[in-house]
């Protein structure tokens, strides 16, 4: 077969074909008459595996090795095409990720590029110094976009730049949410903790609420937490259940109590909160610590159901619930408007 059928069969170039001639790497095994190069069978399946290895990423040199030497074992070269191969990919998800940024500045001319490069730079930093610098102090006219800050928070480690990504995101408006939900999902936890807590700092972003929401069901205690607090904060009835959960395992017990608390002002919400509340007492009866977290969050809910509640409390078969319940109940008569005044007739 000429090298012109064998180019046109194999998808390989001849020019191509000509280079694995000279390298040794595939001659062909005959001449014809006017000494043009022929091919034979096995000389075309070599070709295909040349080509086959090539499409892993091996050099010709190393095509050349394996084929040759009888010795060869494949699993290290492969080993270290697959690191090489995820080290080129990072880089590329690098290269990728600088250019939307720079794409998302909407730059009108090069030194806008060089600026936003500059803040990347800055941001990608070893030093935590001059990555919190990057946020709060960018180079001059430059917008951060959200998407950018997004990313770094996902990123950062360091509690104060952490709080600067945090502080910037929530001021700079853009799509960050959406960036910041794609870490929800991530398989590291500490990812998703540092997600919530920027959509948690995030109350007016389109989409932060249902964000929020999918995290009530995350597997880290500590999301689910983050994500509870920021819904009732909000004013959202559907993260009851995850804060009666804090209340009863001490989980910031008295955050959550005060987000309850706030959510009773709506009258409604408020009956349902007693409610669950006395089920949960009635859940854990010989517990004294659930007990008394739960009569600490009774007391900040309205309505004659939860002061009955804690008037039951204070009969409490174990002492320092009933201690604890009464102590309280002294509150709310202080708090009373209709409480007699000191030194006043009864």
């Amino acid at each position: 077969m000429l090298i012109g059928e064998v180019a046109r069969r194999s998808g390989v170039s001849t020019r191509m074909l000509r280079h694995y001639d000279a390298l040794g790497l595939v001659r062909p095994t005959g001449r014809t008459v006017g000494g043009y190069r022929e091919y034979s069978a096995e000389d075309v399946r070599r070709i295909f595996h040349v080509e086959s290895l090539r499409s892993l990423g091996l050099s010709l040199k190393q095509i050349a090795r394996a084929l040759e030497d009888p010795a060869f074992t494949p699993s290290d070269l492969v080993g270290d095409l697959i690191r090489w191969t995820e080290d080129r990919l990072e880089r590329e998800r690098e290269l990728l990720r600088r250019l939307r940024a720079v794409d998302a500045s909407e730059p009108t001319g090069w030194q806008d590029v060089l600026r936003i490069v500059e803040l990347l730079q800055g941001l990608d930093s070893a030093s935590a110094a001059r990555r919190q610098q990057a946020v709060l102090a960018p180079p001059e006219d430059v917008p951060v976009p959200a998407e950018v800050l997004a990313g770094a928070v996902l990123s950062e480690a360091d509690p104060n730049v952490a709080g600067a990504l945090r502080w910037a995101l929530a001021r700079a408006g853009g799509d960050g949410v959406a960036a910041l939900a794609a870490g929800l999902r991530s398989e590291d936890a500490d990812i998703r903790r540092r997600a919530v807590r920027a959509i948690a700092g995030m109350p007016d972003a389109p989409g932060a609420t249902a964000a929020l929401a999918d995290a009530l069901g995350d597997p880290d205690p500590t999301v689910r937490d983050h994500a509870a607090l920021a819904m009732g904060r909000r004013g959202a009835p559907a993260a009851v259940p995850a804060l009666l959960a804090m209340v009863v395992t001490g989980s910031h017990d008295v955050d959550a109590a005060e987000v309850l608390a706030a959510l009773a002002e709506d009258p409604g919400v408020a009956e349902r909160l007693t409610a669950a509340l006395v089920d949960e007492l009635t859940a854990h009866p010989t517990d004294p610590a659930v007990r008394i977290r739960l009569t600490q969050a009774l007391v900040e809910l309205p309505g004659p159901a939860a002061e009955q509640a804690l008037h039951r409390l204070a009969r409490d078969g174990d002492p320092t619930v009933a201690l604890v319940a009464s102590a309280l109940l002294g509150v709310l008569e202080e708090r009373s408007p209709e409480a007699p005044e000191e030194g006043s007739p009864d």
